[in-house]
């Protein structure tokens, strides 16, 4: 048994799609969420900076917060820094890519599957040396979204301008025949209604959360690093934005767990 908290990051809400996995999952795990609203979005930014600040939030978790694991909770920090995390740091260190391309190929029926994701995460290829890896047999479509990040950290999830945005973007993976489209960025949850209105209700949208949280259970009862149950879960949610905002839009993003969101400051940790 382990009572220590697991880390989650993501660069802002979307990560809170898989604190709602794993507070759903596992209820008596406790978490630490860090989102960092004041450096969104990650997507076009070079991967070397995006690896130092996922580099930076997880050094922050581990040392300060004893998490027990973290969960890179962010498409565009796992691509760019997950191998680098799990170098340097001695806890487990998860991501969402390889668990949303399972789900993805299990959904799909006629092989072809649709990834959307941030330039950053699409420009990687991530997906393509991840499902090479799984040996996937499906052929993956994939397609650059910039500007859905934006939409979502300003609660602007079902606006005629993100309709309008999204049928523009996911034209190319319409006339492609994908039949399941993997939302590979953990801000797309929210916006799947638009997703699969412009899509067709004949493609099954994919989210990664779900996915991830079987993993982070896999994880814990391989290693027996689970937390004693029957015990209060006690849930901590960091910003390093405007932290009003971030627990306004987390309560109605993930529900009553998120009730006060800590400020946090990188600028000020990294000239202390």
């Amino acid at each position: 048994m382990d009572d220590r908290p697991i880390g989650v990051f993501d660069s802002g809400f979307g990560g809170l799609t898989v604190v709602r996995a794993l507070i759903d999952l596992l209820p008596d795990e406790q978490l630490v969420y860090i989102g960092d609203t004041a450096r969104y979005p990650y997507g076009p930014r070079p991967p070397a900076e995006v690896r130092l600040f996922s580099e930076q939030i997880t050094e922050i978790l581990v040392e300060q917060h004893d998490v027990k694991m973290v969960v890179v909770a962010c498409n565009t920090a796992a691509a760019a820094a997950l191998d680098d995390l799990r170098a340097r740091f001695r806890v487990p260190i998860l991501g969402v890519i390889e668990p949303g391309l399972r789900a993805a190929a299990k959904a799909s029926r006629n092989g072809r599957v649709g990834v959307i994701g941030t330039v950053g995460t699409i420009s990687s290829g991530a997906y393509q040396r991840a499902a090479g890896a799984l040996r996937m047999s499906a052929e993956l479509q994939c397609a650059a979204c910039p500007g859905f990040v934006e939409f979502v950290e300003r609660g602007e999830v079902d606006s005629d301008q993100v309709y309008v945005l999204a049928e523009r973007l996911l034209s190319p993976l319409r006339g492609g025949e994908v039949d399941t489209l993997l939302l590979g960025c953990t801000h797309y949850p929210y916006l799947a209604r638009t997703i699969g209105d412009v899509m067709g209700r004949e493609v099954v949208l994919v989210s990664s959360a779900e996915e991830t949280a079987f993993d982070v259970r896999s994880v814990l009862q391989a290693t027996g690093l689970h937390r004693s149950p029957g015990q209060p879960a006690h849930h901590r949610f960091f910003s390093s934005g405007d932290v009003g905002l971030f627990a306004e839009m987390g309560r109605r993003l993930l529900g009553a767990e998120l009730s006060v969101a800590e400020p946090i400051d990188f600028c000020r940790r990294a000239s202390a």
